[in-house]
This record gives structure tokens, C-alpha cells and sequence, in this order.
């Protein structure tokens, strides 16, 4: 029987889902694996291999000891070294032909909020991949963090946001890297924005000096001091970078 070779389409598609779950569920029971297989026309763990070919791709998770299945395609490397420091790309371009193969809108398979949009016209375009790279960047760091708080340990999806290290406004060249994002609760995301406080290169918390003169405030110390010197739970991939990490604490905290 003839080899049913991937096609460069059909690993873009892989290569989005790669992002966008996380690595414990690179399995053939993972609902979004059985989803892709169905669109792909391919067995669920026919996929679940493919991800695990780009895992074994991923240099920072050979760091760590974990090798990923070997004897994946020439071609999945062409699309690994294509996207993987390209993600704006990778984001818009694989939701896009996400939509296509589902007959859906990219908005509808993004999840995105649209009804504040123009109706028609480059404005909207625009806003639209922009919303696309958003949810995109976001799926791919609460997975990386396996949709947990990084300080907290908090589950609820909902509750949890990608925070960038280094503001969207200051660095458009790392907006997408998910090495620029952290997990966080809705209340420690505002905290990190605002230089309340930060995560040191060494990944630990650290509360402002100015957030410490407000201790006799109860749900100050409840909510923001009490964390003041724990670490961080460590993502599975995608470790922050410590260049990024020095920038918030050097110019967005609170000293």
C-alpha cells in the first residue's frame, strides 16, 4: 500500500495544533487531535505522530531530555525552520486555511469578537488578523503553561490571559514569540502590566516596594504579597526569556 505522504498544507495544519494544545495531550483520545484527523481524513493517531515529529524538532524540549518521535519528513523540518521563529505568519496563514477546510470564517474558528468591527473594507481586514495573531498567541501560551496561572496555579480558562513580558507596543518583532508571554490571572495580568510586580530571570516573583507600603491592606497582602519570592510554575515549553524578563524588571516595575 503507497505511503500516504503529508502534504505542506496538511502540516501547517499539524504545526497550528502543535501550538495550540498542550504537550501532555499529544495523544490519539485528544478531542482537538480527533477533530483535525477528521478534517485531515487521517487517523487520529496518524496525527498525534505528526505532533510528535515537530516535538522532536523543538530544541527546547531536547534541553530538557525529551526527544519528540524521530523519522518524521524533510518537509517538516522546511516547515518547522519556516514558522517556528515566524509565528505572525504561521498564526494567520494556518487559521485561514483552518477556516477553509471547515467552510468556515477565520473569525468564527479563531474565536474572536467581531461586533465592534467595520463591516467591510481594509480597516477590517486588518483588525481581523490582528484579532487572529491575538487568540492565536494566547491558545498557545495558556497551553504551554497547560492552561494554569503561573503564580497562582488557577485552571479557569476563562479567568486567564497571555500576558506579554515585554509590552505589544514595545517590541513588534517578538509580539507573536510565546518566550514573550506569561500565564496569567486576570487580577496578577493587570498587576504585571501596571509593574506591580514582575518575574525575575530566574523565574521568581517579586512584589514592588510601593505594592510592600501597602501591606496593612488586606487583600493587598492576600492577593499580591502573599506571592512576593515563590517561583513560578515552569511552562512545558516555551520558557520565557531571560532577556524579556530583564526588561520588565528593569523598565516596567515599580522599584
Amino acid at each position: 500500500m503507497p505511503i500516504n505522504k503529508w502534504t505542506r498544507e496538511e502540516l501547517i495544519l499539524a504545526f497550528n495544533l502543535y501550538f495550540k494544545i498542550p504537550f501532555g495531550k499529544i495523544d490519539d483520545r485528544t478531542p482537538e487531535i480527533i477533530s483535525l484527523a477528521k478534517i485531515l481524513g487521517r487517523t487520529p493517531s496518524a496525527v498525534a505522530l505528526k505532533l510528535a515529529n515537530f516535538a522532536h524538532l523543538d530544541p527546547v524540549l531536547k534541553k530538557r531530555g525529551i526527544v519528540g518521535a524521530s523519522h518524521g519528513s524533510k518537509l517538516d523540518i522546511i516547515i518547522w525552520e519556516e514558522f517556528n521563529g515566524n509565528l505572525e505568519n504561521l498564526s494567520f496563514e494556518s487559521e485561514v486555511l483552518l477556516a477553509e477546510k471547515t467552510g468556515k470564517k477565520v473569525e468564527e474558528v479563531s474565536g474572536i469578537y467581531v461586533l465592534d468591527l467595520p463591516k467591510e473594507g481594509k480597516e477590517r481586514e486588518a483588525m481581523v488578523k490582528t484579532r487572529v495573531n491575538q487568540s492565536f498567541f494566547r491558545k498557545t501560551v495558556l497551553a504551554a503553561y497547560s492552561i494554569k496561572c503561573c503564580i497562582t496555579g488557577l485552571g479557569v480558562p476563562s479567568l486567564l490571559t497571555a500576558s506579554h513580558i515585554v509590552p505589544w507596543s514595545e517590541d513588534e518583532v517578538n509580539r507573536m514569540n510565546p518566550r514573550n508571554g506569561l500565564c496569567l490571572n486576570a487580577l496578577h495580568d493587570r498587576a504585571f502590566d501596571k509593574g506591580w510586580i514582575t518575574v525575575t530571570p530566574d523565574f521568581v516573583v517579586r512584589a514592588s516596594p510601593k505594592l510592600q507600603k501597602m501591606s496593612n491592606d488586606k487583600a493587598v497582602s492576600e492577593l499580591l504579597l502573599k506571592y512576593d519570592g515563590w517561583q513560578i510554575l515552569k511552562p512545558k515549553r516555551f520558557f520565557p526569556d531571560t532577556k524579556f524578563l530583564e526588561y520588565h524588571n528593569d523598565v516596567v516595575f515599580k522599584k
